[in-house]
Formats: C-alpha cells, sequence, structure tokens
C-alpha cells in the first residue's frame, strides 16, 4: 500500500487537532499547512502561528506557513465589506485559502488535501467541501471530503485544543469579524 501525501489546509491550530490525528491515524502522510492572511491584527496572526507551531510539534510533523500578506487578502475582499458573516465574503476567503493549500499541495506533489475548516459550527461543510473538490479534481489530486465536526468532532477539538493549552481565538480572523467591544 502506498502512503498518500497528504496536505491539510490547517485554518487555526485548535480546529486542526482532531482533522490532523484522524488522517495520520489513518496512514496517510500529512504536512500542515497553515494560510493566516485573513488573519487581523498582526499580534493575533502571530498568536495562531505559534499554535499552529506548537500543534505541529505534538503531531511530530511539518507545517508549512503560507507568507503573511494581510493586504493582498483586503484588497482582494474589500468589495464585500458589508457582506454578513457567512456570506459571499466567506465563500471567497475559505476559495482563497483553499486555492493557496493547492498551490502548495501540487509543489509538493501531493497526492490529497484536507481541510481543518469544516469541524468549525460556524462555517457551511458542503460548501467547503463542493469547492475542495472542484479545486483538487481540476488540478488532477484528491479531495478528501470530510466533515470533521460530525460525532462531536468540535467538541473534541475543544478539548483537545485545552489539553495541548492552545491558543484558541474568539472571532474566525478577519477585519470584518473582530467583535466590537461595548462600551
Amino acid at each position: 500500500m502506498t502512503v498518500k501525501k497528504t496536505l491539510l489546509h490547517i485554518c487555526c491550530a485548535p480546529d486542526a487537532t482532531i482533522p490532523w490525528r484522524v488522517l495520520v491515524d489513518e496512514g496517510l502522510d500529512v504536512v500542515g499547512y497553515f494560510y493566516g492572511s485573513n488573519i487581523h491584527p498582526a499580534d493575533e496572526y502571530s498568536k495562531r502561528r505559534e499554535a499552529v507551531e506548537k500543534l505541529a510539534r505534538e503531531m511530530g510533523s511539518s507545517v508549512i506557513f503560507a507568507p503573511y500578506e494581510p493586504e493582498a487578502w483586503l484588497e482582494r475582499t474589500r468589495h464585500l465589506a458589508e457582506e454578513p458573516e457567512g456570506g459571499k465574503r466567506c465563500a471567497l476567503c475559505f476559495a482563497l485559502q483553499l486555492e493557496s493549500a493547492l498551490v502548495e499541495a501540487l509543489r509538493r506533489r501531493c497526492d490529497a488535501m484536507a481541510t481543518s475548516l469544516t469541524i468549525s459550527p460556524h462555517k457551511d461543510p458542503d460548501m467547503i467541501n463542493a469547492l475542495g473538490r472542484v479545486l483538487c479534481r481540476a488540478a488532477g489530486i484528491e479531495w478528501v471530503s470530510r466533515t470533521w465536526r460530525k460525532k462531536g468532532g468540535f467538541a473534541l477539538s475543544v478539548e483537545e485544543s485545552r489539553r495541548l493549552g492552545l491558543y484558541r481565538q474568539k472571532y474566525c480572523g478577519c477585519i470584518y469579524s473582530i467583535p466590537k467591544k461595548e462600551g
């Protein structure tokens, strides 16, 4: 049996805890890929990056960090600034993240790609998996279609991230989702 080299797109360390472990347990050769240009401000990005580095050490695996280019991300999404959370802006953001991950998967000659995005109860797993399938099919690699939040996956990720002492954010990451302070 040939072990499939699989790139796991990571949206954040807590959300990657379960997918990364499951994929490794299934016998896949998993490399992590963290795209964070959608994360604002820079100190928030740094906290999330450090958490991903910590998780990679825990997994005994490698992780690739996409260049942090928040201005480029803002330029691509600015026209959707007024969209509600979960709307067209989020779909575009997911596409930008998965497209970036796919470029790296192809560069590394991966056989397959997956994402941790579908563990969140705040995201549409059907839309994310459909997007991943379309992108990967066009590129000639396999899309690992999963909804990680099923069977208590999200609760398990919360528990596991606490056990590992991973930084757990309070918002998706983009400037449009930063909680407004009351006062």
